[in-house]
C-alpha cells in the first residue's frame, strides 16, 4: 500500500471512531464536532508519523563501499601532508636562523 493510501485510510478511520466516540460522550452538536475533529486530526498525524517511520526503516540497506578506491585516496592525502610537514618545518627552521642571526646582530650593535 503507498503512503497516501495508508494516510487516507487511516483518517477515514479515525473520522468515524471520532464520530462513535462523540455520539457516545457528547453533549451537544458542538461537542461532536469537536471529538470527531480532535480524533481525526489525531488519526491523521499519528498515521504520517508511521509512514515516516515505515519509509525510514525501508531505506535504510547496506550500500556498496568501495574500500580500495577510498584507501588510495587516503593514501595519496597522507603523503601530501607528510610533504606540507616537510616544507612547514623547513620554513619553521628557516625562520628561527634568521631571528637568531637578527638577535646576534643587534647583540653587536649595542
Amino acid at each position: 500500500m503507498r503512503g497516501i493510501n495508508f494516510v487516507s485510510f487511516f483518517t477515514v478511520q479515525g473520522f468515524f471512531i471520532g464520530i462513535v466516540f462523540a455520539i457516545l460522550k457528547a453533549d451537544s452538536a458542538e461537542g461532536i464536532l469537536i471529538y470527531t475533529f480532535l480524533i481525526s486530526t489525531f488519526f491523521y498525524l499519528f498515521s504520517h508519523v508511521c509512514v515516516a517511520f515505515y519509509f525510514r526503516t525501508l531505506t535504510a540497506g547496506s550500500n556498496y563501499f568501495p574500500k580500495e578506491a577510498h584507501e588510495k585516496d587516503l593514501d595519496i592525502l597522507i603523503r601530501e601532508i607528510n610533504k606540507r610537514e616537510v616544507t612547514i618545518d623547513e620554513a619553521y627552521a628557516a625562520t628561527k636562523a634568521a631571528a637568531g642571526m637578527n638577535l646576534n646582530e643587534i647583540k653587536k650593535a649595542s
